[in-house]
């Protein structure tokens, strides 16, 4: 007897969900959810770890930075977001950033190849040829991003990105 309720029961379930469908227009989204299963995302973000980190620097880059959503924001966080170091801190994407801005503070050459990119990006927005900085000559009065500019916004980065000392 049990055996004929169990068979009555998907069947009354079936035709329930059936009525309910009727009165609704099937989307995209839940063909992807039927697609995927029950509790597919269950627990989970749908939004990837690497996205999520990506965002946590993206959005701190552009509170934290003189020229939020300008040149240097853009050209910092694609350096920091295609770096290993970034994958190897998902959990902590602005250590990353701290630990990138270490490592081209530490380096002159990595330095001058940030702002030459800086540079880049700038001319590319402006719709202007870029300022380069030439080895010898003091940099342009209109060079909005010189290899000292950089050099303090990097250091500044890195300085409230240290963990207090409490």
């Amino acid at each position: 007897m049990s055996n004929r309720r169990d068979s009555e029961r998907p069947k009354a379930e079936a035709e329930i969900e059936r009525e309910i469908r009727q009165g609704r227009a099937f989307s995209l989204g839940d063909a992807i959810a039927r697609a995927a299963g029950p509790g597919a995302l269950k627990g989970e973000s749908p939004v990837s770890r690497v996205q999520q980190a990506e965002t946590e620097i993206k959005t701190w880059l552009r509170s934290h930075l003189a020229d939020g959503g300008g040149p240097l924001e853009v050209v910092l966080h694609r350096y920091v977001t295609t770096s290993e170091l970034m994958l190897e801190n998902l959990e902590q994407p602005l250590v990353a950033l701290a630990a990138c801005c270490r490592r081209v503070l530490e380096s002159e050459g990595l330095l001058k190849e940030l702002v030459r990119n800086v540079d880049l990006e700038w001319g590319r927005i402006m719709g202007e040829r870029p300022h380069f900085e030439k080895e010898g000559i003091p940099p342009r009065a209109d060079d909005p991003y010189t290899i000292d500019l950089v050099r303090n916004v990097l250091s500044r980065v890195r300085e409230q990105l240290a963990p207090s000392k409490e």
